[in-house]
C-alpha cells in the first residue's frame, strides 16, 4: 500500500523502516515536532520510582543533565518500546507496562505502596490519561514535572500535499488525537479534503479515530489495541484484502 506516515520524529521513520519491510511504499511527513523543556531539579530525594509515559519523556531526560542521576531507581515504562530505550539509556530496573498509560495503575500498585515515598512521573504538556490523579485516588504521592511539549505544524507539509495530490496515496496512520486533530485542520482546503474522503486512515485507537467523524466517507480503522505491533498487523490485513 502507499501510505503516509504523520507521528513526530525520530519515531516517524522508525515506522516507516518496518512499513517498508513489509513491503509497503510509504511517504513520511510528520505533523507535530516534540520540544524539550527546561525543567526544575528532579526531587529524587525520597523517590520510590520513575514513571515514563513516553519515550518523548527519556528522550527529554537524556538532553538535560539530569539522566544520570536518575538510572539506579526503578523505571516503570508505558510499554515495550519505552523500556527498550530506558534500556538502552542505562536503566538497570526497569518495569514494563502493558501498552497504555491507564494500564499501568495495577503495575505500579503492585510493585509500589504510598507510604515508600514520591512517585515521580516524567510527563509531557498534555496527557492522554492523568495517571497522577489515578495514582493519587488510591493514596500515592505523584510529582509530575513537565519535560517536553508537542507543537503542531502550522501548515500541510509540501511532501504530504504533494502525495495527496498525486493520487496514489491509499492510507494514511494516525497515531495520536493530536495528530489527528491537526490532520483535519491541514486537509480543510476542499481540494485536499475531498481526496482525504477516498482515502483509509489506519488509528492507533477510538480516541485517535474520533476527529476523523468529518470525513464522512473515508474508511476508519483502528487496532485491536493501542500498541503499534497491532497497527501494522491492521495495515498488513487490509493490504492483503486489497490485493485480493
Amino acid at each position: 500500500m502507499r501510505l503516509l506516515v504523520t507521528r513526530p520524529q525520530p519515531d516517524a521513520d522508525a515506522q516507516a523502516e518496518k512499513l517498508k519491510a513489509l513491503g509497503h511504499d510509504v511517504s513520511v511527513a510528520p505533523l507535530l515536532e516534540v520540544e524539550f523543556l527546561n525543567f526544575a531539579a528532579l526531587p529524587l530525594t525520597g523517590a520510590q520510582g520513575l514513571i515514563a509515559t513516553s519515550r518523548n519523556s527519556l528522550r527529554a531526560l537524556e538532553a538535560s543533565s539530569q539522566l544520570e542521576a536518575t538510572l539506579n531507581l526503578p523505571l516503570f515504562t508505558v510499554g515495550a518500546a519505552t523500556a527498550k530505550l530506558a534500556g538502552d539509556l542505562g536503566f538497570g530496573n526497569i518495569h514494563r507496562g502493558p501498552g497504555t498509560a491507564e494500564e499501568m495503575l495495577p503495575l505500579v500498585q503492585s510493585e509500589c505502596t504510598p507510604d515508600a515515598g514520591a512517585l515521580i512521573h516524567l510527563a509531557g504538556e498534555r496527557m492522554a490519561f492523568d495517571l497522577k490523579s489515578a495514582l493519587e485516588k488510591v493514596g500515592f504521592e505523584v510529582v509530575q514535572p513537565i519535560l517536553y511539549r508537542i507543537n503542531m505544524a502550522e501548515s500541510f507539509a509540501e511532501a504530504a500535499r504533494k502525495v495527496h495530490m498525486d493520487g496514489a496515496l491509499e492510507g494514511v496512520i494516525l497515531m495520536s488525537p493530536a495528530t489527528a486533530h491537526t490532520y483535519m485542520a491541514m486537509v480543510a482546503e476542499p481540494e485536499i479534503q475531498a481526496i482525504a474522503r477516498k482515502l483509509t486512515f489506519f488509528c492507533l485507537s477510538r480516541n485517535v479515530a474520533e476527529p476523523l467523524k468529518e470525513l464522512e466517507d473515508a474508511r476508519v480503522l483502528i487496532a485491536a489495541s493501542p500498541r503499534e505491533d497491532d497497527l501494522l498487523a491492521l495495515i498488513g490485513h487490509e493490504a492483503a484484502h486489497c490485493w485480493l
